[in-house]
């Protein structure tokens, strides 16, 4: 279950990054209450799944679950570059938080 909620706490960083880009500053009320929103359950789930998994795991996965997905959707909606090095090292991310995942502990030794 620690794996779930921190899945769906990865996707709403996710969507508080990109919607971040896309209130234009905080000059866009409905885009503005979107990322606080998101950002507030995001950080809520990560604080949950941590009560099982090692701090330096979950935090790692979550942020290369937000990392991917604001990179893959940076370049998909607004415009960034797409480079052959840029994929490769976003392909690198996934590599290590699936090492995480695959190799790492399923409980914190605490």
């Amino acid at each position: 279950m620690a794996w779930l909620l921190l899945l769906v706490a990865g996707l709403l960083e996710v969507v508080w990054s990109v919607s971040m880009k896309a209130s234009e500053g905080f000059s866009k009320p409905i885009m503005t209450a979107v990322t606080l929103v998101a950002a507030w359950l995001s950080f809520w789930l990560l604080g949950l799944a941590m009560r099982q998994l090692p701090l330096g795991t979950a935090y790692a996965v979550w942020v290369g679950i937000g990392t991917v997905g604001a990179a893959v959707l940076g370049m998909v909606f607004f415009g960034e570059q797409f480079t052959l090095a840029r994929v490769a090292c976003i392909g690198l991310i996934v590599v290590g938080v699936l090492g995480l995942k695959l190799l790492g502990a399923e409980t914190s030794s605490s």
